[in-house]
């Protein structure tokens, strides 16, 4: 019996046709049968934390905090981070981990189970190049 299904998936692309093309590579082994990618859309994180152990993804809202040299007022920008987590509290932690290592002012603001399936980051294809022999 075959099954319609729809999964949301994170793909690192520089344009919507490099996405297209690079999850149904990456989706192929893995499926039999037709499929079809129905819908891409734009989503910008500043930052991404991987957790082997985790098996959900969050997306986490900050604020880093600025002063403005001439008003003297705090500024407020808004990035956002996707953590791989088991739970909430771990990525809240993670976040707050990897934030330690910044001298970054900031506010977490919200952190959010998303519906990611799983995240297909950009690696760099290894060419191999024959060498000829010294004979």
């Amino acid at each position: 019996m075959q099954k319609s299904v729809t999964e949301p998936y994170l793909v690192d692309a520089l344009s919507f046709t490099e996405a297209e093309a690079r999850i149904i590579e990456e989706m192929r082994p893995f499926i039999s049968g037709e499929f079809s990618v129905s819908d891409i859309k734009r989503v910008k994180y500043t930052e991404s934390f991987f957790n082997d152990s985790g098996d959900r993804y969050y997306r986490a809202k900050l604020h880093f905090i600025t002063l403005d040299e001439k008003s003297g007022a705090e500024k407020k920008t808004s990035v956002y981070m996707l953590v791989q987590a088991s739970t909430l509290k771990e990525a809240v932690e993670i976040v707050e981990a990897e934030m330690k290592k910044t001298m970054i002012d900031y506010a977490i603001v919200a952190v959010t189970e998303t519906a990611i399936i799983d995240v297909f980051p950009y690696a760099e294809k290894k060419t191999i190049v024959h060498q000829p022999t010294g004979e």
